[in-house]
């Protein structure tokens, strides 16, 4: 039965103000006329204290009204607290577009970041994991005779206390080699020798400070003196000279001051300083990379290292395992190790803490992460699981937790114990607020939240708030199909393999002499429990033995195309039609318009990363970044442009009647009918559409793009420059993020791809998926130093016949789902390598 409803008010004020009294009253968090992005309106009513999960297709508005709402409002209630001074920048960014919110507590948000952490950040710095180790050791620690006891601090290299000196805590250290500076040896300085000098002017200025300091420049490399080359490629003096360039024909040059930089110090300077990517990017193709030789790559001092415990140092107990570091803390805490410690209250209570603390990312599933791992190296769902599990520990009551689909990137057995933590918090006191496409995790809702009907413009709907159950009867929702269809049996695709590349003895990471065959001509899907191996497998060992076989004249394969979900940019700066390059046909047609020919105005003009047609205040990002003190940074609209990116001239060009901010706001779905006469548009708007992003707008800041949908991109942007050469394409976890009804259109596309002759191979872990497949190669049996194996290979039925596979028993649910629903027997059948 749903509560009943609020009378609806404009009176904003009044509403917040008499908010506390009603609030303890009322058990339901009320929202009215939320407007956020695509939401139309919304009025809905959702009991706390539950586990209610938000459902829709992608694009449907649920993360709008979970996240873009719900947390927004209770964000800007939190900082309505701080000071005055603080209150006035935060208010840059914004309320939510919503006439009120009503029974809201406080909320704690688990995102899934789209940027990415520093390379200083671990797992044991995001669980605060590495705090309760440096205090062991502190306190607990076996120090040399005559040591003086060090404090926490000491043991972190991220402090000057204890970082190592020479490496400053990294581990690693950066140099340059003349190979690597000079590749070719025959040729002389002025034909490009030093081939980590940079181009065009700044590089002919340096050779012309070389020629006035008395250097042959025109001698090959190898027949100057050496002591010359070493002076040229790693001097750390900067003589001035005079320069008198060479006068051309059409210009005269004349004399100036020139200061030289041995290509060492360009190369050492421009990776550690420069803010563009492209030449930080380019100096590293000029370095080496090596262990610190002062710490042996362990980043700490040498009397940090000095100490013990349990007979290891704290460098040698972050590499282990959590599961393996759980193992160890407790045969020293039993005493049951010859070598643990004494003893003493301070031990105990230390180790019995940081026991406690592992033990909820252990549940999660994340047991075979190290806390030494970067997070840079983590994907979202492990950096959110994270994050989770330090929330555990919190023992906060009565708060909203708003998570953003937690079972990205997971296993279903892992899947299960992400239930039973959800099922913690709720009964610790609080309310779970969960985006989710998980059928599992949807079906296990107390409440269920469904947007819709479709996505953009076509969503924005509440179509149901209430018990799943009830979800049943809802006629409009692509959800209620796919939770209560009738199953059916996977038919096997009965595809033949055209070839294979074979891997023999791999060794990295934890993967531990493996030797697989991967099929060609058919679609291969790599499963296993989350820290098996299967990204090392597939996105490092696979795609690197095929990149360096690709020149073979006999290679079946011609073609290697790797898509990830990495970020397509880290700014709001990149978006969707830059990374297509559909900008670049829209600008032209803008330039082609007869308002831009009689100003005189080029490309350039229209592009938002240039001056003259930029907005000046934002520099053409449309926002603008809000640094406060202690909070973490964050985006708001510009002040200026109102985040149209463009100056008030540039946007009185008209193309067919939008100015080119309007067109960068139209959704795929609408640009495509609005450049349906316009080929070089249309053909990217079709592949886009096809993987389905029609909801997307085409100006949508890259921050915004979940992981799953920047891949998405890549996708499309690849399918739209198909080409006939057979072309393996490599895929991590392209369900992720995705509806089940999204799934069905990912999958046409990437099936469609072997049917045209090419291969595709994907990391999954959603059984559907991997039950059509044509090859499983299952990685396990379980994470970390428990798995690095290939626990069976095969088609899909034989693989769910293996007892020893903890993917089997999944993968045979996904393959029988219809009662009494059999599949030939798999030996002998389908695909063989």
């Amino acid at each position: 039965m749903h509560p009943p409803s609020l009378p609806s008010t404009p009176d904003r004020d009044a509403v917040v103000r008499d908010a506390p009294v009603r609030d303890a009253l009322d058990p339901f968090v009320r929202v009215r006329g939320a407007r956020e992005h695509n939401l139309r309106g919304v009025d809905v009513d959702i009991p706390r204290d539950t586990l209610t999960v938000f459902t829709g297709v992608s694009g449907s508005g649920k993360s709008s009204l979970a996240f873009g709402t719900l947390y927004a409002e209770a964000q800007r209630r939190y900082f309505e607290s701080v000071a005055p001074y603080a209150r006035r920048l935060i208010h840059q960014v914004g309320a939510p577009k919503v006439d009120s919110v009503t029974g809201l507590p406080p909320a704690v948000s688990l995102e899934q970041r789209r940027s990415s952490p520093g390379s200083r950040s671990s797992v044991g710095t995001v669980t605060l994991l590495s705090n309760s180790l440096r205090m062991l050791f502190s306190r607990a620690g076996v120090y040399p005779p005559g040591a003086a006891r060090l404090d926490s601090d000491s043991f972190s290299p991220n402090t000057a206390a204890g970082a190592c000196p020479s490496c400053h805590g990294l581990g690693r250290v950066h140099g340059t080699s003349a190979e690597l500076l000079v590749p070719d040896d025959g040729l002389s300085i002025r034909q490009g020798a030093i081939a980590a000098w940079p181009g065009a002017w700044q590089g002919k200025n340096l050779r012309d400070v070389l020629e006035a300091l008395g250097y042959d420049v025109d001698r090959p490399w190898r027949e100057l003196a050496e002591k010359d080359r070493e002076w040229i490629l790693f001097t750390e003096e900067q003589p001035v000279v005079t320069v008198h360039p060479v006068r051309d024909a059409d210009r005269i040059q004349r004399p100036y001051q020139g200061t030289y930089m041995s290509a060492h110090r360009y190369v050492m300077r421009t990776f550690s300083d420069t803010k563009s990517a492209t030449l930080r990017a380019r100096a590293e193709r000029f370095l080496t990379d090596a262990p610190c030789p002062l710490c042996a790559g362990r980043r700490l001092r040498p009397e940090a290292l000095a100490v013990t415990f349990a007979g290891r140092t704290i460098a040698e107990l972050a590499g282990l395992a959590l599961t393996d570091l759980d193992d160890l803390l407790d045969g020293a805490l039993s005493g049951a190790r010859a070598d643990a410690p004494a003893g003493g209250e301070a031990a105990r209570v230390l180790t019995e803490d940081l026991r406690s603390r592992i033990a909820p990312v252990v549940e999660l599933g994340l047991g075979y992460l190290s806390l030494d791992r970067t997070a840079p190296t983590l994907s979202s769902g492990e950096l959110q699981r994270l994050r989770l599990a330090t929330q555990l520990r919190s023992g906060l009551f009565g708060v909203v937790y708003v998570l953003d689909e937690p079972s990205a990137g997971l296993h279903p057995a892992d899947t299960e114990a992400l239930l039973d933590v959800l099922d913690r918090l709720k009964a610790s006191g609080n309310t779970v607020f969960v985006v989710e496409h998980h059928l599992d995790v949807v079906r296990r809702a107390d409440w269920l939240v469904d947007v819709g009907p479709l996505a953009g413009e076509r969503g924005g709907r509440v179509l149901h708030s209430g018990p799943p159950a009830e979800l049943r009867d809802v006629a409009d929702s692509v959800t209620a199909r796919h939770l209560f269809a009738e199953p059916t049996p996977v038919p096997a695709p009965g595809r033949t393999a055209t070839g294979s590349v074979t891997l023999s003895g791999v060794r990295r990471h934890n993967l531990r002499d493996v030797s697989v065959t991967f099929p060609l001509g058919v679609f291969t899907a790599v499963t296993g429990v989350s820290g098996s191996g299967k990204s090392t497998l597939v996105g490092q060992v696979l795609a690197r033995e095929v990149a360096e076989r690709l020149a073979e004249p006999d290679f079946p394969v011609r073609r290697l195309v790797e898509v990830d979900q990495k970020p397509i940019g880290r700014t709001p700066r990149s978006n969707l039609a830059t990374y297509t390059g559909l900008f670049d046909v829209v600008r032209r047609l803008f330039t082609a318009s007869p308002e831009a020919k009689a100003r005189g105005w080029k490309a350039g003009r229209f592009s938002f990363n240039v001056r003259g047609g930029r907005c000046e205040t934002c520099q053409g990002e449309g926002f603008v970044s809000v640094e406060l003190l202690f909070l973490p940074s964050t985006y708001a609209p510009c002040p200026t442009c109102a985040g149209a990116r463009y100056n008030a001239e540039t946007l009185e060009v008209r193309y067919a009647g939008l100015n080119i901010a309007e067109v960068l706001g139209l959704t795929v779905e609408a640009a495509s009918e609005f450049f349906a006469e316009v080929p070089a548009a249309a053909r990217s708007l079709r592949a886009l559409q096809d993987i389905g992003l029609g909801y997307l707008r085409l100006g949508q800041p890259a921050t915004e793009l979940s992981g799953g949908e920047a891949q998405r991109i890549k996708l499309a942007t690849e399918l739209q420059r198909l080409r006939r050469d057979h072309t393996l394409y490599v895929l991590d976890e392209p369900t992720t993020g995705l509806h089940p009804a999204d799934v069905r259109v990912l999958l046409r596309q990437l099936h469609g791809l072997v049917d045209a002759g090419h291969s595709v191979v994907v990391v999954e872990h959603d059984m559907e998926v991997v039950a059509g497949a044509d090859w499983v190669v299952d990685l396990g049996p379980g994470g970390g130093a428990r798995g690095g194996r290939v626990t069976v290979a095969g088609p899909p039925a034989e693989v769910a016949a293996c007892a020893e596979s903890r993917t089997a028993p999944y993968l045979a649910r996904a393959l029988g789902r219809a009662a009494g629903a059999t599949r030939p027997p798999a030996a002998g059948a389908g695909t063989t390598p």
